[in-house]
């Protein structure tokens, strides 16, 4: 049984920064896109960011020039770096995790992480 393990959310000011941490753990597992979603209340999950292990990334618009994705093969591990946040990137945020180039429902996926961007 693959787990991922998110930390590293919290409450932050307009314009402050957070990072994310994701840890997958468990069985033997080799992560090939791993990434970063968030769903605001009232709104439809949407993917905020993507990281292939061939060192691709993907990135929402309204987060390109403030988020940064990056990872650790080894550890499986993946992070986010938020920085110049807005009141509108409030939302929980979930890792998420496949062996394949693309993430399903069907695929790992994280407890999520409260960001809470005060105005």
């Amino acid at each position: 049984q693959v787990q991922l393990v998110e930390s590293g959310g919290g409450l932050v000011q307009t314009g402050g920064s957070l990072r994310l941490s994701c840890a997958a753990s468990g069985s033997i597992f080799s992560a090939n896109a791993m990434a970063w979603y968030r769903q605001a209340p009232g709104k439809k999950r949407e993917l905020v960011a993507i990281s292939e292990r061939n060192g691709g990334t993907g990135y929402h618009d309204s987060v390109k020039g403030r988020f940064t994705i990056s990872r650790d093969g080894a550890k499986n591990t993946v992070y986010l770096q938020m920085n110049s946040l807005k009141p509108e990137d409030t939302a929980v945020y979930y890792c998420a995790a496949s062996i394949r180039t693309f993430i399903t429902d069907s695929d790992y996926w994280g407890q999520g992480t409260q960001v809470t961007v005060s105005s």
